[in-house]
């Protein structure tokens, strides 16, 4: 089976340390790793280097190759400009599909994730992988068992269980529900039959393929004329006069909202996954209980309860009786705002475009 790994997006809500020119993926959020080198080590050593794929922009290739420098070269999927996740994801199946369109193939949107239990996700794919061999034309979604009640995800229904594979449960696909009100969210983690939607999922190449013809026949055109080209010398030539013209859509709403629920199965798993794209999802994530802080680089924080303080510089951040804040401390940009404001941190880079601060974001 080969595993992708999709790399290519900014990340404002990590902003003032996630840019355009150095997007979360890349920096050392957590530990002395950036996130990417940790989405990739989680994988070994059931997987190997030729097996990983990095499906990344072209601004950032030469970062992915600095970064990992095992990865053999034509394993980095470059996209000429950022056309959504349904073009991304269709051009990884176009090419796939090419090369060999029986395969499995994960494709894993966790540039920016943390996965604590790293061999149950393991035995989760090669699960997933399983189940696809057996019938190439599935999709196998990979959820993580909820935790709380959160609002900011999407989440996976499942239904009566199918059978286990070792010690993971596999279920039948019923259906999504995209960031629910807080009392859906509530009964969907007392009811033990929704997952979070990690955006998680293995299948064939070949199936996916005839789901863009299916259910995205425009997009699909233009992804026609990619697969024909690749391994020509015209590929590239034609890639870059194709790809920036392609229809933005989502993957969701070009084909998984449409598929037939029958063709799905979904692996309910606790993997201990977090998000972390946004500060108070980091917050979450890094520490044990609420109350705790969490606190990064030279910094001192006294009676004080539930923040994060992230110092990126050599001067000391030092803090006293704060409570449920966020403090950001990079070289050129000091951000302090309460947890529950971090909606607020895009629409804020977004203001700076067209002014003289736009090199910040």
């Amino acid at each position: 089976m080969k595993v992708v790994i999709f790399a290519g997006g900014v990340g404002t809500r990590l902003w003032p340390l996630s840019r355009k020119n150095t997007p979360k993926q890349f920096e050392k959020i957590v530990g002395n790793k950036s996130m990417l080198q940790i989405a990739v080590k989680k994988l070994f050593p059931e997987f190997s280097w030729n097996d990983i794929y990095i499906s990344t922009g072209i601004h950032y290739e030469d970062i992915v190759r600095e970064q990992l420098t095992e990865l053999p070269s034509n394993n980095i999927i470059v996209e000429p400009e950022m056309r959504d996740v349904g073009p991304a994801v269709g051009l990884i199946t176009a090419l796939f599909e090419k090369e060999d369109p029986d395969e499995p193939i994960a494709l894993l949107w966790g540039s920016d994730h943390l996965v604590k239990n790293e061999k149950v996700f393991r035995n989760a794919l090669r699960a997933a992988e399983k189940l696809v061999l057996e019938d190439p034309e599935k999709i196998v979604f990979i959820g993580q068992k909820p935790r709380f009640a959160n609002q900011n995800l999407g989440y996976i229904e499942y239904g009566e269980k199918v059978k286990d594979i070792g010690d993971i449960p596999v279920s039948k696909f019923v259906g999504f529900e995209y960031r629910p009100h807080l009392s859906t969210a509530e009964r969907f983690l007392k009811d033990g039959r929704h997952s979070w939607n990690l955006g998680y999922f293995v299948t064939t190449p070949r199936f996916l393929w005839k789901l863009f013809e299916k259910f995205a026949p425009s997009l699909f055109k233009d992804l026609e004329k990619i697969n024909k080209a690749y391994k020509t010398k015209d590929y590239e030539k034609v890639l870059s006069e194709i790809y920036p013209k392609i229809e933005k859509i989502s993957f969701d709403n070009a084909v998984l909202e449409k598929i037939n629920p029958s063709n799905g199965l979904v692996l309910s798993v606790d993997i201990g996954w977090s998000d972390i794209g946004a500060w108070e999802a980091l917050k979450e994530a890094l520490s044990e209980t609420a109350d705790e802080n969490v606190t990064k680089g030279k910094v001192m924080i006294e009676d004080s309860r539930d923040c994060l303080v992230f110092n990126f510089t050599n001067q000391l951040t030092v803090g006293i009786d704060l409570e449920e804040l966020l403090v950001i401390n990079t070289s050129d940009v000091i951000l302090v705002c309460p947890k529950k404001s971090v909606p607020k941190i895009k629409k804020l880079v977004e203001s700076l475009t067209g002014t003289p601060l736009e090199y910040l974001t």
